[in-house]
């Protein structure tokens, strides 16, 4: 127990004096994570807006299947990210195995799948309404999936945090694609476990605090955004 206290001192000591491996680890962890969904918004938003708006043939399977990646595991996801960028893999020729550019990409492959089906169930309703007003002006496609992304801009962006939320904590697929190389592709999670390994309990609880406090930061977003209490009362 006293271990755990002595710990707990020395992480808020690391915290209060901005250590820099903790500060440079965190901002690593914010650009990557930061930076993959930007990517994933740009492809899942406009995804899901188009399955909540077009009807075709294999729509409800496409649905189904966009739901179940929901839940592919991220070690499953590294591995196969790591297979095609390894040397002997098809896009082994670029070099970008163990460098933050392959995790963003593993983490936008976990994250879209979420963001889209979110998107596509927030603006459902909202096509149902629109739906009839939108034909009758004679609008394009184009028209449309513009007025349903603005008008649902507060619940898309619930879906980006929701991303942003799942991909600041994964930590399997990271590791594998990334190698948890120091000050080149280590961020908050893969140093947590390293730290952890090794003993050093203070830097893995000040690293773990600012995790847990983007996550918290995060999930108020998300709860503001959606106006979960209004006037008191949930």
């Amino acid at each position: 127990m006293g271990e755990l206290w002595e710990g707990l001192a020395q992480a808020v000591r690391l915290l209060i004096t901005f250590d820099s491996d903790l500060v440079e680890i965190t901002l690593r962890s914010l650009a990557v994570t930061c930076t993959a969904v930007v990517i994933a918004s740009a492809i899942a938003l406009p995804l899901g807006a188009i399955l909540a708006m077009r009807r075709f043939k294999y729509r409800r399977l496409t649905i189904a299947i966009l739901n179940a990646l929901m839940g592919l595991p991220p070690v499953v996801v590294g591995l196969i990210v790591y297979v095609i960028f390894s040397r002997s893999g098809p896009l082994g020729v670029l070099g970008l195995l163990f460098t933050p550019t392959v995790m963003v990409i593993a983490q936008v492959i976990i994250i879209v799948p979420l963001i889209a089906s979110i998107t596509q169930q927030a603006l459902r309703e909202l096509w149902s309404d629109y739906r009839d007003l939108l034909i009758s002006l004679n609008t394009t496609i184009p028209q449309r999936l513009g007025t349903l992304l603005w008008d649902g801009r507060r619940a898309l962006l619930t879906a980006s945090l929701a991303g942003f939320g799942r991909a600041i904590g994964e930590v399997g697929a990271i590791m594998i694609v990334g190698g948890n190389i120091d000050n080149h592709t280590r961020v908050l999670t893969t140093a947590i476990a390293l730290e952890t390994g090794k003993g050093e309990f203070a830097m893995a609880l000040g690293l773990g605090f600012i995790l847990i406090a983007l996550a918290i930061a995060v999930n108020i977003a998300i709860h503001t955004l959606s106006h979960t209490e209004q006037e008191g009362r949930w």
